[in-house]
């Protein structure tokens, strides 16, 4: 009988694994919200004291940093309000302590008239007394020792109602920071930019661009690929490029699929790229000069060894990509993402041979957009220009490109037809906005990354700095750099995690005996590769959302590059152990 084996039954059908569907990346961000929530009910809150330090930037200038102290970590306690009635007491009486900490004399004898055994860390706060400056004086003497808190969320609720709920982590996580950081300022760069963009696509300028590129450089673009990965590796490397990548994949995208490779390699050219040269920069403002200030190494020094590895690895990483880039152009249908591609395949299949003319207009355009472009970079590099200035300037540029498309009549552009393409625009990176908030909705359900707010991670973060004291000096700096890796999963922003991780590694080095340089390099290297792969990292999930790529179809490609990454970091970690890396 057809259809069985040699017992009588029908064998089953087997199943295709490498088929089964990918999660959509919220869906991904709300499992590892879930996982982050229960991690919370496992692992007591703990938290440091924090203190300004002075350091030298890469301008040469002084600047000021609050970093933790890392001999100041304990266990989130009640208080010990029988010690604290008495502290408290002593405090009142000393008229010299009370002006240096600042304390409010009336609001303390208000205080010292109720309940002491209702006090918490909120009363003594409101009268100008805080965690910190108790435990300068008493040590952990004013705490209830006999439990460890948890800092866990409930399951829903606002900071007005029943304080955070960790299904609230969407709103929680959209409205944090502000006008110039994440996820407010970027969630409103990356909509801005969508529009912006939105107008520049629908004067059909890059499209005509990419034909014109394309008809004039026969058989040399491959070569325009790894030129591109290196120039912004510089960037990455120079500038500490992150966020400024995101336009530039918006122009890399189309380009890089009209020339037969996927998004996977468009996004690669420019993140990945950039993220290679902040690894292992020699000179980032945003990496290596905060964590080797707060380290006490002297700022841009040991400059010769990162330079060698900048060149090694750029190149190293550049051939990685075409490798990966030449399998797909000689065969595209095994791209994970060649079905999500054909959004932008299909968008420059219609365009006609008259859309394709490159004239006058479209190099107008053209050459405005390289203008604005280069006033980023001169803005961003010498003067400091960052999110509310960007998101300034590329309206500008949207602005300008429509206006130039009206008066050369690009594609019956109007008006009207601006507002429209500024609002499609908008339409296609809001869910990107969306993932951003999300992404800093984790760090709120783990506490937050504030060294002296109680949290999760200051827990871990000390517990890793034990588990490392005594090990052999390779092991040390290769575990500095497994653990760097790790925490850059959840605190993607790069002197964030120098003033979380520095101020513990720097002076584990010395037990370990290993230079305090090797603790910045792996620090390096670890918060640099791992921003190319995280879920978490707002400015990977903007250029992800202007390709089109979900995260878990990014994640099938990038962990193979990030065990490439791997191997190389360990390699130069065990070199400079092996030559007292100074």
């Amino acid at each position: 009988m057809f259809g069985k084996n040699k017992t009588g039954r029908v064998p089953s059908a087997k199943r295709d694994f490498t088929k089964l569907k990918t999660p959509h990346t919220y869906v991904i961000i709300f499992f590892v919200v879930i996982a982050c929530w229960i991690l919370t009910f496992l692992i007591p809150a703990g938290k440091f004291s924090t203190h300004e330090i002075e350091y030298t930037d890469a301008s040469g200038e002084t600047a000021t940093r609050t970093v933790l102290m890392a001999d100041t970590f304990r266990y989130s306690y009640n208080l010990d309000t029988d010690f604290v009635a008495d502290a408290l007491a002593d405090i009142s009486e000393d008229t010299a302590l009370m002006e240096k900490m600042e304390v409010d004399s009336e609001a303390l004898a208000a205080l010292m008239e109720t309940d002491s055994s209702a006090w918490t860390q909120e009363d003594l706060d409101a009268v100008g007394i805080s965690d910190d400056e108790m435990y300068s004086l008493y040590g952990e003497d004013f705490y209830d020792t006999s439990e460890k808190l948890h800092k866990t969320a409930g399951i829903w609720g606002t900071e007005d109602f029943g304080g955070f709920g960790f299904l609230n982590y969407v709103f929680e996580g959209l409205v944090t920071g502000d006008r110039s950081g994440s996820a407010v300022g970027l969630c409103a760069l990356i909509l801005v930019i969508g529009g912006s963009f939105g107008i520049i696509m629908k004067t059909g300028a890059i499209d005509a661009g990419i034909y014109a590129f394309i008809r004039k450089t026969k058989g040399l673009e491959r070569l325009a690929l790894p030129l591109l990965f290196i120039l912004f590796s510089l960037g990455g490397a120079t500038f500490g490029m992150a966020e400024e990548c995101i336009p530039f994949a918006m122009i890399m995208v189309p380009f890089v699929i009209a020339l037969g490779y996927d998004s996977i390699v468009a996004v690669t050219v420019t993140y990945v790229a950039s993220q290679v040269g902040n690894a292992v920069s020699w000179m980032s403002p945003f990496s290596v000069a905060v964590a080797q200030g707060i380290a006490g190494v002297p700022v841009l020094s040991g400059a010769t060894f990162r330079l060698i590895m900048w060149v090694v690895v750029t190149l190293a990483a550049a051939g990685f990509m075409m490798v990966y880039a030449e399998g797909v152009r000689k065969t595209p249908e095994k791209s994970v993402v060649y079905a999500g591609d054909a959004y932008f395949r299909s968008r420059m299949d219609t365009v006609t041979e008259e859309e394709r003319e490159f004239n006058l207009g479209h190099k107008l355009i053209l050459l405005e957009m390289l203008a604005v472009l280069i006033w980023i970079i001169w803005g961003v590099t010498q003067r400091g220009f960052y999110i509310p200035e960007i998101a300034s300037q590329f309206f500008v540029m949207g602005f300008v490109a429509g206006v130039i498309a009206i008066i050369f009549k690009l594609n019956g552009m109007t008006i009207n037809g601006m507002a429209s393409a500024f609002q499609g625009g908008i339409a296609d990176l809001a869910g990107t906005a969306v993932v951003v908030g999300m992404a800093k909705g984790i760090l709120l359900v783990l506490g937050g990354s504030d060294a002296d707010v109680p949290s999760v991670l200051n827990t871990i973060l000390y517990g890793i700095g034990n588990v490392l004291d005594g090990v052999p000096a390779f092991l040390g700096a290769w575990f500095m750099y497994i653990f760097q890796s790790l925490f850059n999963l959840v605190v993607t922003s790069n002197s964030g995690q120098a003033a979380l991780t520095m101020p513990i590694m720097a002076p584990l080095s010395d037990l370990v005996g290993v230079s305090r340089q090797i603790a910045v390099l792996a620090y390096q290297l670890g918060a640099g590769f791992v921003d190319a792969f995280t879920p978490v990292s707002a400015s990977l999930i903007g250029v992800l959302g202007v390709a089109r790529i979900e995260w878990g179809k990014w994640a099938k490609f990038q962990i193979k590059m990030q065990a490439f990454f791997f191997v190389l970091g360990t390699i130069f970690i065990a070199i400079a152990v092996a030559i007292n890396f100074q």
